[in-house]
């Protein structure tokens, strides 16, 4: 596995326990319906920084919906499964996944900045695929044998848990490449763990030939705190594109005022909303999901109230489809 970025101190930087996340949040187990098996199945991670933006004492808070585990996790429910994008089925070969044209996704770590719930991930069997250093070696000498594609997506896991020496390793066999015109980096880390875009990274990026483009995934208006606006600021600085998906999410954003709240500190902080997703029928997910009558319902009350530039697109993603297909009124 590929070294993560290390904390370079002894200052505790996530929290990996639930139940001390709860006692920092004056919270009980019976309030949060905890499952010590839901997070023995899917491990909780959480970083501090994210963490300080919970507000204590609320069990409905939408930033700690987010990240926790409870006993809805374990429900078998119809329609749910571990693999709902058919990966398995895009994987070139372990780490390589094509499933656009002209794009390749790399996936370059299992490692995350937070365990967010409804991660389409989840079950993803990162130790039977590979992602050592050799392997991605191996899908990048893939890639360049490969004229039509002009864009690389690094993914993970989230690819800012690499280290710096890593990430500028991997970027700099990518540039080698001729036919290869963008950088796509998916990430949380700017949000929810701002402490990581520090001046050597940035660097990186700046010295890159790349036209470089960060998906950010921010489904909450309060994730965004002076911290997480400091770290996009040096992003903007950069010259870095920068577009934002959200997952519509029960109890957590699904009404129009939020979603037009979250658009309106995006574009405050030079951020395009690109995406609202339906959920991805994920194992373990299905107490996140809203309705598609219910998500059109939102999505038409927020076309009414935010000028179009500002309006995400509502898409979802089916299996073996050739790109994401939007949602439409019936």
């Amino acid at each position: 596995m590929i070294p993560r970025n290390p904390t370079g101190n002894q200052t505790k930087t996530y929290i990996t326990d639930p139940v001390e996340l709860l006692e920092r949040l004056n919270l009980t187990s019976q309030q949060m319906f905890f499952s010590a098996e839901a997070a023995q199945q899917f491990r909780f991670k959480a970083p501090i920084a994210y963490v300080d933006k919970i507000q204590a004492g609320m069990p409905d808070d939408p930033l700690l919906l987010q990240i926790f585990p409870v006993r809805q996790e374990l429900e078998s429910v119809p329609g749910y499964i571990k693999d709902p994008l058919a990966e398995a089925d895009s994987l070139f070969q372990p780490g390589l996944l094509q499933k656009y044209d002209g794009r390749a996704l790399l996936l370059v770590t299992p490692g995350c900045a937070i365990n967010c719930r409804y991660c389409f991930r989840r079950h993803y069997p990162y130790d039977d695929k590979g992602h050592m250093w050799g392997q991605i070696q191996n899908n990048i000498q893939l890639i360049k044998q490969d004229n039509s594609i002009s864009e690389v997506i690094l993914s993970g896991g989230d690819p800012l848990s690499l280290s710096d020496t890593r990430l500028g390793e991997l970027i700099a066999m990518l540039e080698s490449i001729p036919h290869l015109k963008r950088l796509r980096i998916h990430s949380r880390f700017p949000v929810v763990a701002p402490q990581r875009i520090n001046d050597d990274f940035l660097d990186i990026l700046a010295d890159s030939r790349f036209q470089i483009v960060m998906v950010l995934h921010i489904n909450h208006p309060r994730e965004i705190a002076a911290d997480s606006q400091a770290s996009i600021e040096k992003l903007r600085k950069t010259e870095i594109i920068l577009l934002n998906q959200s997952v519509l999410l029960k109890g957590i954003n699904d009404n129009a005022e939020t979603l037009k709240q979250l658009s309106e500190i995006l574009i405050e902080n030079h951020i395009i909303p690109y995406y609202l997703h339906m959920l991805d029928h994920v194992q373990g997910s299905a107490h996140f999901e809203v309705s598609e009558s219910d998500a059109v319902q939102i999505h038409q009350q927020l076309r009414a109230i935010l000028p179009g530039y500002m309006l995400p697109h509502l898409v979802r993603e089916v299996a073996g489809e050739k790109s994401k297909l939007p949602v439409y009124a019936c």
